[in-house]
């Protein structure tokens, strides 16, 4: 049976008007501490999967409220935005190795949840070769967008690629408006948002500061990419995204303005282009991602300041009501 402890009162900005609110999940077994992970749900589990380090696959289960580790990944990967896909989780433009040098992995990674097993899937062409992008999945295809060549060194790019899984074959897709790594990619409708983000630049001694004010979104049915008018209220990477029916949920993320990882969570109305804040998370943390599943918004684990640490394996979740803006 779920427990879960309260965090949060009321918006002390809106005493009148009843909020949701962020709840810590006290499970029956932990889950291990990581960032700069991936938090994904497949087949009505959630998978923590890589971070920095060798990290253990692990998977709880909302059923029963407990975590387990159940299989080990077959190398250290970090920075990316698993996607499930016809029963399996993808893992499409990750990282490998050392600050400021990742190395972009060229072979997508399958896990299967049911074998507790990898293989590898197509390679990315080497032209297009990087880590730290957005990855989202629209009617049979994956798209990977944004990210870095050379780890957080220079390379950020605008790239958009498609994948089709069932033949391998990749496609040149228009280049965004806005170059950016450390992002996550959301599908609102039939668009692909990309909030957040920076151009991580270590070159020249610049990456918490290059944060991304901009909001991209490319439409799949006239294959053009617009930028929101409005911007993201706070600018951040290493953040995660969220699409619910006509919302763009953002939360996470880090950036130079503050020592601890924000907790603020932004979501815009994608018909009208207005911003709205809900509750922040009890616990400000970067580097992971987001899930929504059973009419729940859930994240798990990251790091609780910018930078590598501390991590937390803490989860949270808040029923998701619209904000109605």
């Amino acid at each position: 049976m779920k427990r879960y402890f309260l965090i949060f009162a009321l918006l002390l900005s809106f005493p009148l008007l009843a909020q949701e609110e962020w709840e810590i999940v006290i499970p029956e077994s932990e889950a291990s501490s990581r960032h700069e992970n991936s938090f994904v749900e497949c087949n009505g589990k959630f998978y923590l999967i890589g971070g920095r380090g060798e990290r253990p696959v692990d998977e709880y289960d909302p059923k029963t409220n407990s975590w387990q580790a159940i299989a080990q990944a077959p190398l250290e990967i970090s920075h990316f935005q698993a996607i499930a896909y016809e029963n399996e989780i993808w893992i499409v433009g990750a990282f490998t190795g050392n600050y400021p040098h990742e190395t972009p992995i060229e072979d997508i990674l399958i896990f299967n949840p049911e074998k507790k097993e990898w293989r590898n899937g197509p390679k990315i062409p080497k032209e297009r070769l990087r880590g730290s992008a957005g990855v989202a999945v629209y009617q049979d295809k994956i798209y990977l967008a944004g990210g870095i060549i050379d780890g957080h060194y220079e390379g950020f790019v605008p790239w958009l690629d498609e994948l089709d899984p069932k033949t391998g074959k990749w496609r040149v897709l228009p280049d965004a408006p806005h170059a950016r790594d450390h992002i996550s990619a959301a599908i609102v409708n039939d668009q692909l948002y990309l909030a957040g983000g920076r151009t991580s630049h270590a070159a020249i001694g610049k990456v918490l500061e290059t944060t991304v004010a901009a909001v991209d979104y490319y439409n799949f049915k006239t294959g053009i990419w617009k930028t929101e008018k409005e911007e993201i209220p706070t600018e951040r990477a290493g953040n995660s995204n969220l699409g619910i029916g006509k919302y763009l949920i953002v939360l996470n993320g880090e950036s130079e303005k503050q020592e601890s990882a924000h907790a603020e969570v932004e979501v815009l109305n994608t018909e009208t282009g207005t911003w709205k804040s809900l509750p922040s998370l009890g616990i400000g943390r970067h580097g992971t991602g987001a899930v929504f599943f059973d009419g729940k918004i859930w994240v798990a684990a990251g790091s609780k300041n910018r930078g590598g640490g501390p991590e937390t394996a803490i989860m949270e979740v808040m029923e998701w009501k619209s904000p109605g803006n």
